[in-house]
């Protein structure tokens, strides 16, 4: 390699580490604060679950997205088998599947490697992938990769120290002060979700969650979420395609 050559890969190297700090500066954002609030109440979720520390810790840096982490504690609680929790968490995770396909051409370049991609979607969850589509029109695209890593990497690391330091607290917490905790993940969840749909018809598939939810852990009970999910779900659809209709008309 020539002189210029390695002056060239130096520039390159130097590059990626300035846009990789930038992308770990864009962590400590609004989002991100919002969202180490709501591992503030997992910590506490899976402190009452029976985990230990360094099960929970590990579960944010191997399984990240929060959804999936509570459907496993969940499956954990009700002594599921290991490949139907598994499959329990993988479909929760389909749902990041747009995000990555919308996310991956955003930031690859002809020149990116195959497994840099597939590295960096292990970060895709909500916070990560609204911050990145917020920033990248200011990110030259060949410094997409680095930027999203660094993003990406801050976010689990920092979590992982938050979940870290509430798991030694939780005990010395008083009891209202642990369930405010407790609370903090459903909450995060209802407002990260209300506020990232694009589409009315979320905003009402969730409006009728929140009534029958309620009303079916009444009328049937054990199977009250999926009827919800199901009944809700199908109406909002339904209201969505009668709107488009009337539009259309």
């Amino acid at each position: 390699m020539t002189d210029d050559e390695n002056e060239q890969a130096g520039r390159g190297g130097r590059s990626l580490g300035r846009w990789f700090g930038r992308g770990a500066l864009a962590a400590f954002s609004i989002p991100g604060l919002i969202l180490a609030s709501a591992f503030v109440g997992f910590a506490g979720l899976a402190r009452e679950a029976g985990l230990s520390m360094a099960e929970t810790v590990f579960m944010v840096a191997i399984v990240w997205a929060l959804p999936a982490k509570v459907v496993l504690v969940g499956a954990i609680l009700s002594n599921t088998g290991l490949f139907a929790a598994a499959f329990a968490v993988a479909l929760s995770s389909v749902r990041l599947m747009p995000m990555v396909v919308a996310l991956v051409p955003e930031m690859r370049t002809p020149k990116t490697r195959r497994w840099v991609p597939y590295a960096l979607a292990h970060f895709v969850a909500v916070t990560s992938w609204v911050v990145a589509l917020e920033r990248f029109r200011n990110v030259p695209r060949e410094m997409r990769t680095s930027f999203y890593a660094g993003l990406g990497g801050t976010l689990v690391a920092g979590n992982m120290l938050v979940v870290s330091a509430v798991y030694l607290v939780a005990p010395s917490l008083p009891p209202t002060a642990s369930a405010a905790l407790f609370l903090l993940t459903p909450m995060y969840f209802l407002t990260s979700l209300w506020g990232s749909a694009r589409e009315k018809a979320a905003h009402v598939a969730m409006v009728l969650g929140l009534g029958l939810g309620p009303l079916f852990h009444v009328l049937l009970p054990g199977v009250d979420l999926l009827a919800a999910g199901v009944i809700g779900g199908g109406l909002a659809y339904c209201w969505h395609r009668f709107a488009g209709r009337n539009r259309r008309a």
